[in-house]
């Protein structure tokens, strides 16, 4: 309840009431009870005229009238009942205070209008009816004042809408107002709900997004210093098994991990550099999720300054570097041939067919591949024959390339070791099959992977000659 009278079921939203009964803050019980007092005194003084003229008790009157004007007490609580209670007293001519309040809390309520409606005539029609009596009466007992017929209609009727017009248009006005109040309120409650879920799926977001940049950096590192690591521990065994029958090509082997050394160690540099960049990027303004591009091209970069092999090539067994990437360009399809070409000759026998036309399309005019389908497909064959050095040396492989309408497939299979279940005890923490996945599936592709009942590996891949535009918002 408002200092105005308007009703409330509660205080502010989300306080606590600090008012007795139902009173939602003390203010309003002030404000009820001094209504009460002052509609009392009216009422008695009133009533004990009206006992006077009745010829009654004139104690039973003003006891009467402090009763009817206490009324307003629960004028909040039940506007109903005060109202109808202001009709009752309504002959005795008392009450107008009582009458008034009453009307405009009636009105400012959540009562239906059709119980206001029917209220407010009441009163009317029994305050016209009242009125006219008494304007009657003091007429009648004025023999010198004759006022024409439509005299004591017109009045009554004037002060039965001075005493009910206003505060009825007050209370409708003040309800709607309250009611308005109240619906903007639950407007936005319910737009600060939304808006801290849309912060909770915003931190979802962007903690996802922070995930899948770390999984791709890792990937990137992956893909180019952990397989440039890899490939020194294979010659560093390969010089164990010649260092004594060919000390000159031991020799030149050893300066050629020597390089890779210390390539990796640059391109680990490079990369650390970029990542510290991308974390100063509100200073530079450079977007963090520019971070795994700019790896692969430091990468590309790196591996484009990679000194050629020492004379001699090679040890047996041992597999080449992967061919140098343009700068700021990933590997494409074209460099496929080289790569297998290295791994040969390393001394692993690969076989390499391709079918269909380059591009997609079965007359081989569409457009060529996006830069990124290249580069996945040449990732996963070089991930795979990698994996044929560690895991399989000596055996024998076959990488498939396929064009087809709308897509580009790629199948590496390998048979059993020539060594058995041994291997080039490379450690491996199983990410090169997980990366060649997640890199074809951000493409919209399908990867499989798995041991064939030869006793050997396949790794296959499809991946859309399109990749899908990445989503946005």
């Amino acid at each position: 309840m408002t200092a105005t009278g308007a009703s409330e079921g509660a205080g502010v939203r989300g306080a606590p009431t600090a008012g007795p009964w139902w009173w939602a803050r003390r203010r309003s019980a002030v404000l009820d009870v001094s209504l009460a007092v002052v509609s009392g005194l009216e009422c008695a003084v009133e009533g004990g005229r009206f006992a006077a003229n009745a010829q009654l008790p004139e104690a039973l009157g003003l006891l009467l009238g402090l009763v009817v004007g206490a009324v307003l007490l629960v004028r909040r609580r039940w506007p109903v009942a005060v109202v109808l209670v202001a009709i009752a007293v309504l002959p005795a001519e008392m009450g107008g205070l009582l009458g008034m309040v009453g009307l405009y809390t009636l009105a400012a309520s959540d009562v239906p209008r059709r119980i206001i409606a029917l209220l407010t005539g009441m009163t009317m029609v029994g305050g016209v009816l009242t009125a006219f009596f008494a304007m009657r009466q003091d007429v009648v007992s004025e023999p010198a004042f004759h006022p024409p017929a439509w005299f004591l209609p017109v009045m009554t009727m004037a002060v039965c809408l001075v005493m009910t017009a206003p505060p009825v248009l007050w209370g409708l006005y003040v309800g709607a107002r309250r009611r308005l109040v109240e619906s903007l309120r639950e407007r936005a409650d319910g737009l600060e709900r939304e808006l801290s879920l849309l912060a909770d799926r915003a931190e979802e977001r962007a903690e996802w997004a922070r995930n899948e940049e770390r999984t791709r950096i890792a990937r990137e590192m992956h893909d180019v210093v952990a397989h440039r690591v890899s490939l020194m521990v294979v010659h560093s065994a390969a010089l164990q098994a010649i260092a004594l029958k060919d000390p000159e090509k031991a020799s030149k082997n050893a300066g050629l991990v020597g390089d890779m050394g210390r390539q990796a160690l640059t391109e680990l540099r490079e990369m650390l550099g970029v990542l510290r960049t991308a974390e100063g990027s509100s200073v530079r303004r450079a977007p963090a999720s520019d971070a795994p591009e700019r790896l692969a091209a430091v990468a590309a970069q790196a591996k484009a300054k990679t000194p050629a092999a020492a004379p001699g090539g090679p040890a047996a067994g041992v597999p080449a570097p992967a061919p140098a990437e343009p700068d700021g360009e990933g590997p494409c399809l074209a460099e496929l041939a080289e790569l297998v070409g290295q791994s040969r000759a390393a001394g692993m026998a690969v076989e390499l067919s391709v079918e269909g036309p380059a591009g997609g399309d079965a007359d081989g005019t569409g457009p060529d591949y996006g830069p990124g389908v290249e580069q996945t497909v040449f990732r996963v064959v070089q991930e795979a024959l990698t994996n044929v050095h560690k895991h399989a040396p000596g055996a024998r492989a076959r990488v498939r390339l396929a064009h087809r309408a709308g897509e580009v497939a790629v199948q590496v299979e390998n048979g059993p070791s020539a060594r058995g279940a041994t291997d080039a005890g490379l450690p491996s923490g199983g990410n090169g099959l997980v990366g060649m996945r997640e890199r074809v599936t951000a493409l919209g592709g399908a990867f499989v992977s798995g041991p064939t009942d030869a006793g050997g590996f396949r790794v296959s891949a499809v991946v859309p000659a399109v990749a899908p535009a990445p989503a946005t918002g």
